[in-house]
């Protein structure tokens, strides 16, 4: 199978459901955007030496995968993503929550370079989330997708203070006064 088709070189491409639209269409960007979050954890894995810190990242880069073909498609028969996801978010980020120090102060993002490449994702996450709520006011079947995307930046903040705490690495506090 060649990787070049040429039927997007007049600006198109086609959807899952078999529509074209803009390169430049929300939709696009959207998933775009989640490719590139997806692409980032990759470089964040390539760095981890800790087996369950590349086993959770590996883990959310299969739910973007998700994520990008439920935006990938203006049919919705089925969402792949599903609230149990969201519960299983929710549930690692208060266990992981439990065992880093204790926030006080606004923290400086990075630390290792594992939790520095976290960090960047985190903020790529919520570019994505900020796409996909613009998609939702067009779609309102991708509100799932949103919460999913809204609690993946919480989880990887956390994560990425795990990684530092794993990695013996003390976080710095942003002080105000000097």
């Amino acid at each position: 199978m060649k990787i070049y088709t040429k039927k997007g070189d007049n600006g198109t491409t086609q959807l899952f459901s078999g529509e074209r639209v803009s390169k430049g269409d929300l939709r696009l960007e959207a998933y775009g955007t989640i490719d590139e979050l997806n692409s980032f954890l990759s470089l964040a894995r390539s760095f981890s030496k800790n087996e369950e810190i590349e086993r959770k990242i590996k883990k959310i880069q299969k739910e973007l995968f998700y994520i990008s073909s439920d935006f990938a498609s203006k049919k919705h028969e089925k969402t792949f993503i599903k609230e149990e996801d969201i519960s299983i978010l929710e549930r690692e980020i208060d266990e992981m929550n439990e065992k880093v120090p204790k926030l006080k102060n606004f923290i400086y993002p990075g630390g290792s370079i594992v939790s520095s490449h976290l960090q960047v994702s985190r903020t790529i996450c919520r570019r994505a989330e900020r796409l996909a709520v613009k998609l939702l006011e067009r779609d309102e079947k991708l509100k799932i997708q949103v919460k999913f995307l809204n609690r993946l930046s919480d989880y990887l903040f956390i994560l990425a203070r795990y990684n530092n705490f794993l990695e013996g690495i003390k976080e710095e506090e942003v002080n105000f006064n000097e």
